[in-house]
């Protein structure tokens, strides 16, 4: 376990003020880094936010909200692999597989309405779950066994808003369905393709820069992100941020 310094604990949650009042239980969310390459260069799915948007405004953003618990009753043409699943489970919490699965696929369906990509296989698919339509209609069956668990970050305490974020990646070929004008929430004003070391120049959150940096880190060592590979975690312990691995 690495201990980090004061600055390092600004960086994760800069732009998120402070509040006096009972610390706040962090809220499961997720993220999904899709990357795509070109040539040599490893290219990332970046989103600018709203420039009305009270959090993080104008910022280069990846896809991702919070975890609704009904994602983890939606079908999925496959589940997560074994390895990765371990990964989730592991660290502090009480994480079931359900709370698991529901994280991995917040990520897959973030990306639908934020990105306009349907990860997963072409075929039927049914649900009655409002948020999962676009899935129905463009017959796209979730599937969660190429998504790969980067990173997890839980918000410090006595701030304004708290998540307990886990950030998946997955490859453009993982898409089923693109659709041309992006997603349905239009949260994300414009999406583009960078290479992460564009990325790392834009204008993007801290966290997003450090999650960068472990991403190339890793896919250095391991360009094919196979199942199972170290998962760097940050979170407040007895009041020093620390990063460790899952």
């Amino acid at each position: 376990m690495e201990a980090m310094t004061k600055t390092d604990v600004d960086k994760l949650d800069k732009g998120l003020a402070a509040h006096g009042g009972r610390p706040l239980r962090p809220r499961d969310a997720a993220t999904l880094i899709l990357l795509d390459r070109k040539g040599d260069e490893v290219l990332v799915l970046m989103g600018r936010r709203h420039a009305g948007h009270a959090f993080m405004p104008g910022k280069f953003v990846f896809p991702g909200g919070r975890t609704d618990p009904a994602d983890s009753r939606i079908a999925t043409a496959t589940a997560l692999h074994r390895d990765e699943e371990a990964k989730l489970l592991a660290g502090p919490g009480r994480t079931s597989a359900a709370r698991a699965r529901a994280v991995a696929l917040s990520a897959i369906r973030e990306t639908y309405e934020e990105a306009g990509l349907l990860i997963g296989e072409s075929a039927a698919f049914a649900t009655d779950k409002r948020d999962w339509q676009g899935f129905v209609e463009h017959g796209v069956r979730p599937s969660l066994e190429t998504l790969r668990f980067i990173a997890r970050a839980i918000t410090p305490p006595n701030r304004v808003r708290r998540f307990d974020t886990r950030f998946f990646s997955a490859w453009r070929s993982d898409v089923a369905v693109e659709l041309p004008g992006g997603g349905p929430t239009n949260e994300l004003e414009e999406l583009v393709w960078l290479p992460l070391a564009k990325a790392r120049e834009a204008d993007i959150p801290d966290i997003t820069r450090m999650i960068l940096d472990e991403l190339e880190k890793r896919l250095a060592h391991d360009p094919l992100l196979r199942p199972g590979g170290p998962v760097p975690f940050y979170r407040l312990v007895r009041n020093r941020f620390t990063r460790e691995l899952l």
